[in-house]
């Protein structure tokens, strides 16, 4: 597959569901109501439900780490809420897709906490762009720390909307911590499983050690300069089979030959219709030793412990992530459903919210957060 020598980039309990097939995207969709670029939405990818109110909060994580977040609210709320934590995807921030998806939770009834997991975007951590396993799906349940402590909130109804690549820390988190009542996953990915073996589990076991001596050799180099270099987080091969990472997530300009995975994220993180500055796709890449503890860190290898609680993994038919969520459902089909949204491919479940299947995922977390 040419993802493989491509730039470096983030790149059911038994039957599946499916939804009515995708139109292309274009001025049909919900995005056709955004005003332009992220500044001339105050810095957001998407507009502002005008039935929702959006407020900057901050809380800590038990690492000691500030993380950034917005609680989106219903106006006008009466009672207790239920409540959902949301971030990714991995390299992404709260005012791209977790946003977008936390608005129209918002709008349909919820308290929804779209948030920067540690070291990324607004949120602390003094080394910028470093991805942890551990840390990363802590922060989920600092998540529901602090929704569990707002007034508004019904700490027995708590859950977590997860996004590409937070999915498997959030799965991995749901499984340790009982307080979230349910989960949901879209465009699933396993990061611990793509930096330790490739897409689609390409890595030989030789390449496997040659990604982990490029990182080794790595942090020499680091130590020596006492800075941290940014490579590619999935580390790719050349034709001659030698690692060969990248300095950006994603290339400043699209090459005509590039293959279809990099120009659907670059459709997405490089133009206005996502790019937002402080997000590491769109703008540079990883620390280059992030891998590390992705290789010694599993996720989801405890997803038995979710039981009796519930989780829903939306992907797309057309998704080159798809295996993800199907191969985590076949671990617990009795817990997990899957739904495929026919024609969806990856990105598409980041913002095409004529085809999200929201009402769906409402009706999930209606029946499980009841």
């Amino acid at each position: 597959m040419q993802r493989r020598t491509a730039l470096g980039l983030i790149a059911a309990t038994g039957a599946a569901a499916s939804l009515a097939a995708v139109p292309a995207f274009g001025a049909q969709t919900s995005r056709a109501d955004a005003t332009g670029p992220a500044t001339a939405a105050g810095g957001y990818t998407f507009p502002l439900n005008r039935n929702v109110d959006r407020t900057p909060v901050r809380f800590t994580n038990r690492y000691g780490i500030e993380l950034a977040a917005d609680l989106y609210v219903p106006k006008n709320a009466r009672g207790k809420l239920r409540a959902l934590a949301l971030s990714g995807p991995f390299g992404a921030v709260k005012e791209q897709a977790s946003g977008l998806y936390a608005n129209e939770f918002a709008r349909r009834g919820y308290a929804a906490l779209a948030f920067d997991p540690s070291f990324t975007g607004q949120s602390g951590g003094t080394v910028r762009d470093v991805g942890s396993p551990d840390i990363n799906t802590e922060d989920w349940s600092a998540a529901v720390d602090f929704l569990g402590l707002q007034d508004i909130v019904d700490r027995e109804r708590i859950g977590a909307q997860a996004i590409c690549g937070l999915s498997g820390m959030a799965l991995t988190a749901a499984a340790a911590d009982s307080r979230i009542k349910a989960v949901a996953t879209a465009a699933m990915y396993d990061m611990s499983r793509a930096m330790s073996r490739g897409h689609e589990d390409y890595y030989t076991p030789e390449q496997r050690h040659k990604v982990v001596d490029h990182l080794s050799r790595q942090r020499w180099i680091d130590a020596e300069n006492g800075t941290y270099a940014r490579l590619s987080a999935e580390v790719p091969f050349d034709e001659n089979g030698d690692v060969a990472p990248t300095d950006r997530v994603l290339p400043e300009r699209l090459p005509e030959d590039a293959d279809p995975i990099t120009a659907m994220f670059f459709d997405y993180y490089r133009t206005e219709r996502g790019y937002h500055p402080r997000s590491i796709n769109s703008t540079t890449a990883w620390t280059g030793t992030t891998p590390m503890s992705f290789f010694a860190f599993g996720q989801v290898t405890n997803i038995g412990m979710l039981a009796p609680r519930k989780a829903l993994l939306v992907t797309g038919s057309e998704a080159h992530s798809r295996y993800y969520s199907q191969d985590v459902q076949a671990m617990a089909p009795d817990t997990i459903d899957l739904l495929t949204v026919p024609g969806a491919d990856h990105v598409d479940l980041y913002d095409r919210t004529d085809i999200i299947p929201f009402d769906e995922l409402d009706a999930f977390f209606t029946h499980n957060l009841a």
